[in-house]
């Protein structure tokens, strides 16, 4: 699979996730007595759980951490 075929999904994913945290956040926080968030908030939020997920799950693929 080549890379402008991985950017190519990823950056539409990135945006509706983005969007999605949004819109469930903004279902969530009224119950839990908190502030709604913005859509730029939302993708503060989503970029850095890919920066940290993004390692993890490259690790775990090679099975450098986890045996298959």
């Amino acid at each position: 699979m080549g890379c402008s075929l991985i950017l190519g999904a990823a950056i539409p994913g990135f945006f509706l996730s983005s969007y999605f945290a949004m819109l469930l956040w903004g279902v969530i926080a009224p119950d839990f007595g908190i502030a709604t968030i913005s859509y730029v908030d939302s993708m503060l939020i989503t970029i850095s759980l890919w920066i940290v997920v993004a390692p993890l799950a490259a690790a775990a693929g090679k099975g450098k951490w986890f045996k298959k």
